[in-house]
């Protein structure tokens, strides 16, 4: 059977060029960065040059890159390390009732610890209002988190006009009030400059661009303190303790210089795959609702409700047929409860329930489509006919 993936914003496939680039530091280069001897500073040279990559793909200096184990980690670091630092100043935090489980659930462990926090509303657009964080913010708020673009539904926020408000903020005495993106969806896809941005702290991951698992980094403005969330190394400046994984920050400089250098290519393609899988499934299968602002998205992501079913059997169906996608988050996996960005929308339970997530990447054809409409198409009319949801109405004679 062929298989076709289409779940991309849980993880890519590793790029060859990618792989071909870290084999070395798993092998003969495989020295300590922080050794001073040869092998030591080889691997030193490699840790420095990946820093720089990753650096240009958000505008950043190299200085401001802070290597960690993925995505979680930055946002935890980033979060924490802000509020433990800033909390003389003040315990009340700005986030969107649509962020990733690692910003959420940090977040949720700091109100359990006597935080406050306003989750803004996304309507049913999935887009924040800088209205609505105007409204929000108080004299003690030292944190606003608001992800770039929704791992989801890909809808994009609006960022840089976060960041002019925070920079109206601080112009105002708000001096203790930072400002931190999860760029981890965006990154790779969505041109960004940090400085025009005017956030203080972003999140990146390797594997959402091609890059291995096991990488991430945070982004941290100069003159910004967090408090280390890892105590035990000078590594990383001393924001970040522990050996560096030199194969893997390599392999995420790499594929950062990949990202930026065919980011328009890549786009292209996905979004035209995008469109004309959307554009068939809305003409060959009926009761659909799409998730999200469609015009203010991420070009490789459609997400979908289907009436009358659940997303868990269509997924599960639509594996056994050979075809990937997911119902949300990966970080969410077997969970039981409805999607919680997709009930954010305004949705009814089963809507939410009966959502799924397609997510191209730059190996997909268009044969791919054809083919994942058709199963999708076969799969949700036996469903539906199988689900007690489902039932015809019967006209008055």
């Amino acid at each position: 059977m062929r298989r076709i993936y289409l779940d991309h914003s849980a993880t890519t496939p590793i790029d060859a060029r990618v792989l071909e680039a870290m084999l070395p530091y798993l092998t003969e280069q495989f020295g300590n960065a922080s050794s001073v001897h040869m092998f030591g500073q080889e691997a030193r040279a490699a840790v420095d040059k990946a820093r720089r990559q990753v650096a240009a793909l958000i505008g950043a200096r190299a200085n401001e890159i802070v290597f960690t184990s993925g995505g979680t980690e930055a946002n935890n670091l980033a979060i924490r390390g802000i509020c433990e630092t800033a909390q003389s100043h003040g315990k009340h935090i700005v986030t969107s009732a649509i962020e990733h489980p690692s910003v959420r659930g940090v977040i949720e462990e700091l109100e359990t610890r006597g935080w406050e926090v306003s989750r803004l509303p996304v309507y049913d657009d999935g887009i924040v209002r800088v209205d609505d964080l105007r409204e929000a913010i108080r004299a003690d708020t030292v944190l606003i988190s608001v992800m770039m673009a929704n791992n989801e539904i890909g809808t994009i926020q609006p960022i840089q006009q976060i960041g002019a408000f925070v920079r109206e903020e601080r112009e105002r005495s708000h001096r203790h009030l930072w400002f931190h993106t999860d760029a981890v969806q965006a990154a790779g896809r969505l041109p960004m400059d940090v400085q025009a941005l005017g956030c203080d702290l972003l999140t990146l991951s390797g594997h959402k661009i091609y890059g291995p698992k096991g990488i991430g980094a945070l982004f941290i403005h100069r003159g910004v303190r967090v408090r280390p969330q890892q105590i035990g190394g000078h590594q990383e400046r001393e924001r970040r303790a522990g050996t560096e994984s030199v194969a893997n920050i390599v392999a995420f400089g790499v594929a950062a210089e990949l990202a930026r250098g065919e980011m328009k290519d890549r786009n292209e393609h996905v979004r035209a795959l995008r469109d004309l899988f959307e554009n068939e499934v809305e003409s060959k299968i009926a009761d659909i609702v799409f998730n999200g602002r469609r015009d203010q998205r991420l070009p490789h992501l459609s997400n979908i409700s289907f009436r009358f079913i659940e997303g868990e059997g269509l997924l599960i169906h639509l594996d056994m047929n050979g075809v990937a996608v997911s119902t949300g988050s990966a970080c969410s996996s077997g969970t039981l409860e409805p999607s919680p960005v997709i009930r954010a929308l305004g949705r009814d339970e089963e809507l939410a329930r009966g959502s799924i997530r397609f997510s191209f990447g730059k190996d997909n054809t268009e044969e791919d489509v054809d083919l994942v409409v058709e199963v999708l198409q076969t799969t949700v009319e036996t469903l539906r006919r199988l689900s007690p949801l489902h039932k015809p109405v019967l006209l008055a004679l």
